[in-house]
């Protein structure tokens, strides 16, 4: 599915250097569910928005479904987001906005997906999620872990082939927090692979295989 090589990530602000990810070579083999672990300001999410397509490495190579995307113009990652990859993200990244419904149509408008089809596959996401009730309310009218489950079923309904959790109940209490890591078994098992960020030791208990980071550097692995 993917796979880093010496993956360098510099980033440069004024006359500070700083290096949050040095030579990594990592890889997620399709339909694994992998957790990335670490303390805070270890390289878990910039190594997570370089898999996702939202930032490129400073140097070294990063194949994503056979192709080194790792210096790709943004137009062209902006495809392969859009067609291949579903973000879960911890503060749920909704649009105030716009009603449950148009949530999670979105990436199917963005995608150019017709009408009709849209309307029949945000509906029966929406079900599967038990959300159909909700489907004309908006955010705010929601609770935490509804609203994570729109978030859910937004980075869903393209069918993307990875799915990236960023902290996905970091924000949610433990009975939420457990029904979303439940879902997330329930994909992998379905087939979806899985790349999760966390802090949580009992969230990454959940995955295949769990990525110790610190200092920008895998430490150690374990299954």
């Amino acid at each position: 599915m993917l796979r880093t090589e010496s993956l360098v990530k510099v980033f440069q602000a004024a006359d500070l250097q700083t290096t949050a990810l040095n030579n990594i070579d990592f890889r997620v083999q399709t339909g694994e569910f992998v957790a990335i672990m670490g303390p805070s300001g270890c390289g878990k999410s910039t190594l997570m928005n370089i898999m996702g397509l939202l930032d490129t490495p400073t140097s070294g190579n990063y194949y994503f479904m056979g192709e080194n995307v790792a210096s790709l113009p943004e137009t062209k990652r902006a495809q392969i987001r859009k067609a291949k990859i579903g973000f879960i993200f911890q503060n749920f990244n909704l649009i105030d906005e716009l009603t449950v419904y148009e949530n999670v149509e979105l990436p199917l408008i963005y995608l150019g997906t017709a009408r009709t089809e849209r309307k029949t596959r945000v509906s029966e996401m929406l079900d599967k999620l038990e959300l159909g009730y909700r489907k004309n309310h908006f955010p705010v009218q929601l609770s935490g872990g509804q609203q994570q489950q729109v978030a859910v079923a937004r980075s869903l309904i393209a069918n993307p082939s990875l799915i990236l959790a960023d902290e996905p109940t970091g924000n949610l209490d433990s009975t939420r927090g457990e029904d979303i890591m439940n879902f997330l078994t329930t994909l992998n098992e379905g087939g979806t692979t899985i790349v999760m960020v966390t802090h949580s030791q009992r969230d990454a208990e959940f995955s295949s295989r769990i990525v110790n980071l610190f200092d920008g550097r895998i430490v150690n692995e374990r299954y």
